[in-house]
């Protein structure tokens, strides 16, 4: 069989050579991760426990360039989609290019566009963009040269030839299926993945402990003593680094308490800056000294007052839209000030009132909209809420809000029906698995938490018993023990 495929490759050795070439350009999914390790570990989220801002952007930017590659290496697929990333770059020595000026927290902000159409020119690109060295890809480089020179032009095309094993046993070439198999094994399975960390997040949730009490005993006694509705964290900071902003918030108030008497009946939020944000919350930096935190408590009156006039033009913009209810979604990420909101429902308001629409006053009521600034056209967004760019025109505003009412109230109601299945599953998942915890990151959506959540039910891994357990987009241990996986973990 051997001398038979040989002698099968000799007649058809014009067109494996053009296949080979092909293939060969395009690299193999094994060789795109080599060539990108240097990549990985300037921008690899489990480097930024300590800047949970940062290490989403970079697991959604990996994410996407996985998918791009992937698509790449399909044969016969039309080519992906340009697509726009960012990644928080880690200074390492593999930098080419060390001129860069780095963030004070140590590392550098890069957005690069994905339009190559093979795997090397991106991988190329992606390195270049980072200032990345590329000279561990010198052969491959060289290789790819000799071939362009001594190609003729209209050779290279693409024609599946599936070839036997034996083949790649008898040449000694590589077969590209199996790298790819090898590639796709890179991403651990669950059950493989917990039987490696567990005992580190176990270690580590152990450890722990006295911090999670701690943050309880000061949440609990600050909400007290200055009368507050809650505190929360804009960021997934660990506990220790939360005790320690609440300790400094005690601090000033023993220092200062009257100073603080202001912020009766308000929700602190510790983001990254101070100020009050567009739900009304009290934003404290936490970056910032006592000083500018007492400036910011001198200032709430004038806060109050923008806050109340947001509120007057959102209900006078629902009385011009036939009662559909202006809203501000809260996500994981850079906090909206107030004044940058009330700056979105001034102009909006203003476009608005020199034109008379025929909305009926009570047609779009229990429906809701978002504002947006960088959008150009109005959409529904698929949990039913509408998404209007700020200077839309306003007779199409009006043709897409009825024509889109009724769509929107059945998307609505499908996320309400969505929601409520998901608590009901997350409440059976934490019983059934015996979790400490169950949460997610706010990018996981109710229609990829609820498989995953049956999911785990079936799986049921006793090494998840008494562990908290967070699902995201990667896997991680958590510096305080959370056991973080993605919601599409392999079985």
């Amino acid at each position: 069989m051997y001398v038979t495929t040989f002698q099968r490759y000799v007649r058809l050795g014009g067109r494996c050579a053009s296949a080979r070439i092909v293939q060969r350009r395009n690299l193999s999914g094994a060789d795109a991760i080599n060539a990108l390790r240097p990549f990985y570990f300037a921008v690899h989220p489990d480097f930024f426990g300590q800047h949970p801002r940062e290490r989403e952007v970079n697991e959604n930017s990996l994410k996407r360039l996985n998918g791009y590659l992937e698509n790449l290496q399909k044969p016969g697929e039309r080519y992906p989609k340009p697509a726009n990333l960012t990644f928080y770059v880690r200074d390492t020595k593999e930098r080419a290019d060390s001129s860069d000026s780095l963030l004070a927290s140590g590392f550098r902000s890069v957005t690069l566009t994905l339009q190559s159409k093979d795997v090397l020119s991106t991988v190329l690109d992606v390195l270049r963009s980072c200032s990345l060295s590329v000279k561990h890809m010198q052969d491959v480089l060289k290789a790819e040269t000799g071939k362009s020179s001594t190609q003729q032009p209209g050779t290279a095309f693409y024609r599946p030839i599936k070839w036997d094993k034996t083949y790649y046993t008898f040449t000694g070439f590589r077969d590209p299926e199996q790298e790819l198999e090898q590639a796709r094994r890179v991403e651990p399975t669950l059950s493989l993945w917990l039987r490696n960390n567990e005992p580190e997040a176990t270690k580590k949730q152990n450890a722990s402990v006295p911090r999670r009490e701690e943050l309880k005993r000061l949440k609990r006694e600050l909400i007290q003593k200055l009368g507050l509705l809650d505190i929360r964290w804009q960021r997934k900071w660990g506990f220790a680094h939360k005790c320690s902003q609440l300790q400094s918030l005690g601090r000033l108030f023993t220092q200062s308490p009257e100073a603080l008497h202001i912020l009766r009946g308000h929700t602190i939020v510790f983001t990254d800056q101070s100020g009050m944000n567009a739900s009304g919350h009290v934003m404290l930096g936490t970056m910032d000294v006592h000083h500018q935190w007492t400036k910011l408590f001198e200032r709430l009156l004038s806060y109050r007052s923008l806050f109340q006039q947001s509120d007057w033009l959102k209900e006078h913009i629902s009385h011009l839209l036939g009662g559909i209810q202006v809203i501000h979604i809260e996500r994981m990420g850079p906090a909206l000030p107030l004044e940058e909101h009330y700056s979105t429902l001034n102009t909006f308001h203003k476009r608005l009132l020199p034109q008379r629409l025929s909305l009926h006053p009570r047609s779009m009521q229990g429906l809701t909209m978002t504002l947006e600034n960088d959008h150009s056209t109005p959409c529904l967004h698929e949990i039913g809420h509408f998404i209007i760019p700020t200077m839309c025109d306003t007779l199409q505003l009006q043709n897409f809000l009825q024509s889109q009412a009724q769509e929107a109230r059945r998307r609505m109601q499908r996320r309400d029906k969505l929601e409520a299945e998901e608590e009901d599953i997350i409440s059976s998942c934490l019983q059934d698995l015996c979790l400490r915890s169950l949460s997610k990151e706010p990018s996981v959506s109710s229609n990829q938490m609820i498989p995953c959540c049956r999911r785990l039910m079936e799986e049921k891994s006793p090494q998840m018993q008494g562990l908290h357990l967070y699902i995201s987009h990667f896997y991680s241990v958590m510096q305080d023990g959370d056991l973080c996986i993605p919601w599409d973990w392999k079985g």
